[in-house]
């Protein structure tokens, strides 16, 4: 008998089992009536087979679908028009990002390679896996998802002083320096659904980080929570102890500035640095023509700062954000010019301001994950957007944020996926962890700085910055939670 054998080298008798069924032979097994069923039974087996197999007929197309995501849950900046972040992440299908290697000098970038056919947006940054095939995510936190839960009066509340935190606090954001009557907005802790956030202390924290360092890269927002650890860290109090090192990460303050890009401290007991540094967009910049002091400044959207390549190697415990910087207005401020591939973006998707924000969102994501493949000491954290609250307009149409009563909107938050779904998916699948702060934030809108300030300007109204002590210290507490 002559066997045909199938591409998996199996036998299988299709030649005798026809002949067998054409002929007498085929009554004497079974009877005439099982030969249709018989009959039906291989054609089917042989389609089935064939589906399998060849590539034309098993796969669909994708090609030319685009995928939208919800809106961010807030926009822009307190210093520019809004600008809606609608964003579709359908176009980062032509942009198939390579993972990084070793990160290093100012030129290095993450490669993207252009792609005429666009990719399944399935295969847009696929999720890692380990030797055995079990999804390594580390964003999905299942022993508590910290964002889940509700806020509680607490009497044990601030968990410092603005009027005596002067060596870290800027004065502008202690709302007890300002002409602020009602403080009730400090008097609330977070609890989440399914567990207990260990108290902060601020001795724990420096031995925990005993030999380390802290950094928080990032726009005005971070500053606020850098300013909130170090007064949590030192509870409030002087300590001429603690050093400056900022020089030693070039944190001085340029010519023509006021103050530094950030602020760089070491504790020296247990010699653990805290640093902050400003890159409200997490790009690489640099000016296209170093000769002209008006030349419009690349604003790299797939290469990360150039102090983060720098100095990622000394960095232990990473903290990151953007979000408020991503709008036209602002673009055309600062002279930024959108590049990717180290060239101009002409792509009339990627030049769209959400998707431009979205695309770099990512790209940073995954050039972070590739560092602590290279640095499995780094923990790494991205915080997603810190809400605005301008009502009745915006900051400069006369927006304002006048409440003053805690929980006006509710004092719980149900939802277990992040209102920030731009920064929830580029940590996806990476072992950057999501620092989800936004609607447990969302809640506070009595606790901006408002109309309030040192020098009162009538009219205007800060609805994006917060009132220290305040949230951005809930802000810390989830991230030593994390740790």
């Amino acid at each position: 008998m002559t066997r045909t054998k199938n591409n998996r080298g199996q036998g299988v008798c299709y030649l005798d089992l026809l002949q067998v069924m054409k002929g007498g032979r085929w009554s004497r097994f079974w009877g005439r009536q099982y030969s249709y069923t018989l009959v039906a039974l291989v054609i089917t087996t042989i389609l089935l087979w064939s589906w399998e197999e060849n590539p034309v007929i098993s796969s669909i197309s994708d090609e030319g679908q685009f995928l939208k995501t919800p809106p961010d849950t807030t926009v822009d900046t307190l210093d520019d028009t809004s600008e809606s972040l609608n964003t579709e992440v359908g176009f980062l299908e032509r942009y198939s990002q390579s993972q990084s290697g070793k990160g290093g000098s100012r030129g290095e970038e993450i490669a993207v390679q252009n792609i005429d056919s666009p990719l399944n947006s399935s295969r847009l940054f696929p999720e890692r896996t380990d030797n055995n095939q079990i999804s390594t995510s580390s964003n999905e936190n299942k022993e508590c998802n910290y964002a889940k839960g509700r806020w509680i009066a607490d009497n044990h509340r601030p968990l410092y002083s603005g009027t005596k935190c002067k060596q870290w606090l800027s004065d502008m954001w202690s709302c007890r320096l300002t002409q602020r009557k009602d403080f009730s907005y400090e008097a609330y802790r977070w609890q989440p659904e399914a567990c207990d956030m260990p108290e902060f202390n601020g001795s724990a924290f420096l031995r925990r980080m005993q030999d380390k360092t802290v950094a928080l890269v990032g726009d005005s927002l971070n500053r606020q929570q850098y300013q909130s650890l170090m007064c949590m860290i030192t509870g409030g109090n002087d300590r001429p102890e603690v050093e400056n090192v900022g020089r030693k990460y070039g944190l001085v303050v340029p010519r023509g500035s006021t103050r530094p890009d950030g602020w760089a401290y070491r504790f020296p007991d247990t010699n653990t640095t805290v640093l902050y540094y400003w890159s409200s967009s997490l790009c690489d910049l640099e000016p296209i023509n170093m000769t002209d002091p008006t030349t419009g400044i690349a604003m790299h959207l797939d290469r990360p700062p150039a102090f983060l390549s720098r100095y990622i190697d000394q960095i232990d415990v990473l903290v990151l954000n953007t979000g408020h910087h991503w709008n036209r207005g602002k673009l055309n401020a600062n002279r930024w010019v959108m590049y990717a591939n180290g060239k101009p973006v002409k792509d009339r998707m990627l030049v769209q301001i959400g998707n431009a924000k979205s695309f770099a969102v990512h790209s940073i994501a995954r050039w972070v994950d590739a560092q602590i493949t290279l640095r499995p000491q780094l923990k790494a954290f991205f915080r997603t957007i810190s809400p605005r609250h301008f009502f009745n307009g915006d900051w400069n149409t006369g927006g304002s944020c006048d409440n003053t009563t805690p929980m006006l909107q509710g004092s719980e938050v149900k939802q277990d996926k992040s209102s920030d779904s731009v920064v929830e998916s580029a940590v996806k699948s990476t072992r950057v962890k999501i620092l989800d702060i936004t609607a447990i934030s969302q809640l506070r809108d009595e606790a901006h700085m408002s109309r309030y300030s040192r020098k009162r300007s009538d009219g205007v109204h800060d609805c994006l910055h917060w009132c220290l002590p305040g949230v951005p210290d809930v802000w810390n507490e989830i991230l030593y939670a994390q740790l």
